[in-house]
């Protein structure tokens, strides 16, 4: 009975793929097949954005305006209804960007209603279009191991759409001569599109954006409800990514200011009475930019980026995700093991430079609470910085150091000014555009530019702050000053990308440069009894990589106290408790996870040595597969085994089971991992620590029984071929 229950739990979560025709493969195991292009049919007056999984199709007569959105996997109409191609607000009027009216009913759009639909009144008009193919947003200087096979600038295509405006009955409000383009980036391999606006001021005046949407898409409702919204509030299946996110360690909490779901107001035949289902994709931010724009001049909108699920299995769906951060920023994959020393002494530095190149370890970050401070600008402390990365280097090994942005109070009137009510999210916050902040971001260029460290802990990062004061160089405003601050942030990690420096920042800035957040922990948890904080470690990895893979967020390994626990939460010294320190290791190494080593040392004997370079080179022999995806099997709970499978189709070594025993006493037991996206459909040969493989059969819902052997508080691991 339970292999039946698993056989259609499968079966139910992969559904959609018998939609496919049958020797279609899934785009998540062989991308290969499904190329972007834009077609443009001889008979109907349309452009058509298609990989195979998305296909948008845009009408470009009497307007333009998307009349399509399909999803290639499940068949499935995506949008019900037709709107602007974006909104802009100029000098405090509203302007559609696009669009045609007169379809009779928002639930659905009959294709022989397209014929009938008239332009928008008073709507941008279609000028142009070009196509083209994706280019660098920024420069990536790759100088570290990244994924194997990762492309920058992405693979696809580009459309580009160009509206002008009408003609007005008031010559004093003519914005004749002011082009709003609307930009489409749709990759290979990906259900996946971009889109952004930008505009160019060929009046003669200074014209001034007060707001955008750069997408409207009136999504397909995901649930119904005639009554007051419970489970109506759940949004339509899509996973919403943009440029301009900051504030969050997830992607949901880093975007809430960028985009958001909200009713539509022409969706009269909605189930809900009160017309409230959220179906309306809005994309712009909340508040501004409120920006300048002088003749002549160009200004360009943060980008999005929208991936409509095929499916509402949660693994799948974070596959998904995944992918794309893969694609669209592939600097996530860089992955170094690094250390976190305590002290900025410098033979304790050079010490911690010495143990990583040792044990194999790749980065040292004088950390917070080291004592070093890249914010002082004495000749002495670049000359101390200088010799550090220089020794380090010699060593074979990355250098830097740690400064604190946000989340704290700099006074003299640079802190921000917050609208009546509201606070700053961490409690103190410096406006970037303040005196204070233009003369941080020179030090930190400068520094940068100077003493050859190339690793940023960025902590407290801009998280949004709106900063209402009038007397800052950088902003005019309340509605101009979280768009400036944004910028400035951004520009300054894009430098950073192109200088090949790696960029921790616990929060989501991906999409804008960074590499790496915080996996999601709680910090204080890191003061438990070491027992404890093992399981912790599986359990936060288990929980974070949903939608991160394994390079995108760090954890953290106390070898020295952390905010109190003392000797039972600490492993120095290192030596006495050898066993605690290795399943520390193995619980992140094992998942393909970093983890913020802090401590003075990585090594007290030649014997704690051994066991750290054991650990970090069973770690780099797997590494490709360690960093690919990771498909959850069982959640640690310190009660049975619990485990996590890596897979990845286009390595050698396809799957890696990595198996964990809290328990007291060996534990052999018969695991069904799942191999479906390992693209291993009839057999699969595996071998235990790297031994003699044996063939085991996958069974029709993906699975192989394997039975294993776990000794007690250890681990073991699989390599599937």
């Amino acid at each position: 009975m339970r292999r039946l229950l698993n056989a259609l739990a499968i079966l139910g979560s992969l559904l959609h793929l018998s939609i496919r025709a049958a020797d279609s493969p899934d785009w998540l195991i062989d991308p290969k097949p499904y190329r972007a292009r834009i077609e443009t049919p001889a008979d109907r007056p349309e452009l058509i954005l298609d990989n195979g999984l998305l296909r948008r199709v845009l009408r470009i007569s009497p307007n333009a305006a998307t009349v399509s959105l399909r999803h290639g996997v499940t068949g499935e109409s995506l949008i019900r209804g037709v709107k602007p191609e974006a909104v802009v607000v100029i000098d405090g009027r509203s302007h559609d960007i696009g669009g045609l009216a007169g379809q009779p009913n928002h639930a659905f759009l009959r294709p022989e209603w397209e014929a009938g639909l008239k332009a928008r009144p008073g709507a941008f008009r279609l000028v142009g279009h070009e196509v083209g193919v994706p280019r660098e947003r920024m420069a990536w200087k790759r100088v570290r191991h990244h994924a194997p096979g990762v492309q920058w600038p992405p693979r696809g295509v580009t459309l580009r759409l160009d509206f002008e405006a009408p003609a007005a009955p008031d010559p004093g409000a003519s914005l004749r001569g002011l082009r709003v383009s609307v930009h489409y980036e749709l990759y290979d391999g990906l259900p996946c599109y971009s889109k952004w606006l930008t505009l160019s001021n060929g009046t003669d005046r200074v014209l001034t954006l007060d707001r955008f949407s750069s997408e409207l898409l009136a999504a397909v409702e995901r649930v119904s409800e005639v009554d007051e919204l419970t489970v109506g509030l759940t949004p339509p299946n899509f996973h919403v990514e943009t440029d301009m996110a900051f504030g969050g360690m997830t992607s949901a909490g880093a975007n809430r200011r960028s985009y958001r779901w909200l009713p539509d107001p022409e969706f009269h035949s909605q189930v809900n009475y009160e017309k409230k289902t959220p179906c309306l994709l809005v994309v712009g931010p909340d508040l501004g930019p409120r920006q300048p724009l002088a003749p002549g001049t160009v200004f360009e909108t943060s980008r999005a980026w929208i991936l409509p699920h095929d499916s509402t299995d949660r693994e799948r769906c974070g596959l998904a995700a995944r992918r794309m951060m893969r694609t669209v920023a592939p600097w996530v994959t860089e992955n170094p093991l690094m250390m976190h020393v305590v002290s900025s002494h410098g033979p304790t530095v050079t010490n911690a430079i010495d143990q990583c190149a040792a044990t194999g370890f790749e980065m040292l970050i004088l950390s917070f609470g080291s004592g070093f401070d890249m914010e002082n600008e004495r000749p002495e402390t670049l000359a101390k910085a200088r010799a550090f990365a220089a020794y380090a280097r010699s060593r074979g090994v990355e250098i830097g150091s740690y400064s604190l942005l946000a989340s704290r109070r700099v006074g003299g009137g640079h802190d921000v000014v917050m609208p009546p009510g509201l606070k700053p999210v961490f409690g103190n916050s410096p406006c970037l555009q303040s005196r204070w902040g233009t003369n941080y971001f020179r030090r930190l260029y400068e520094f940068h530019r100077q003493s050859g460290f190339t690793l940023l802990e960025h902590d407290g990062s801009y998280p949004g702050d709106p900063c209402a004061a009038t007397d800052h160089p950088g902003h005019r405003g309340l509605e101009d000053s979280r768009w400036n601050q944004w910028v400035e942030i951004r520009d300054f990690y894009r430098w950073c990308r192109g200088e090949g420096m790696y960029l921790n920042v616990p929060d989501h800035y991906f999409l804008a440069g960074s590499t790496k957040t915080g996996m999601g922990y709680r910090e204080v948890n890191w003061s438990l009894p070491r027992e404890q904080q093992v399981i912790h470690t599986r359990q936060n990895i288990y929980d974070g990589t949903w939608e991160k893979i394994p390079s995108m967020g760090w954890m953290f390994v106390p070898l020295t106290e952390y905010q109190g626990g003392g000797a039972a939460a600490t492993i120095e010294p290192l030596s006495q408790h050898l066993d605690h320190y290795r399943r520390m290791l193995e619980s992140n190494l094992a998942l393909g996870v970093q983890a913020c080593y802090r401590g003075p040392r990585l090594y007290d004997t030649d014997a704690t040595r051994s066991m750290v370079r054991a650990q970090v080179d069973w770690f780099k022999a797997h590494r490709d597969i360690l960093e690919s995806d990771l498909i959850h099997g069982r959640r640690a709970d310190a009660r049975d085994l619990d485990w996590m499978l890596h897979v990845n189709p286009a390595l050698e070594e396809k799957g890696l089971l990595v198996v964990f025993n809290p328990l007291d006493h060996p534990v052999r037991q018969v695991l069904r991992p799942n191999l479906h996206y390992t693209g291993l459909s009839r057999t699969a040969r595996v071998s235990e620590r790297g031994g003699r493989s044996r063939r085991l059969a996958v069974a029709g819902d993906g699975r192989i029984e394997l039975t294993v052997e776990v000794p007690a508080q250890g681990m073991n691991w699989w390599v599937i071929r």
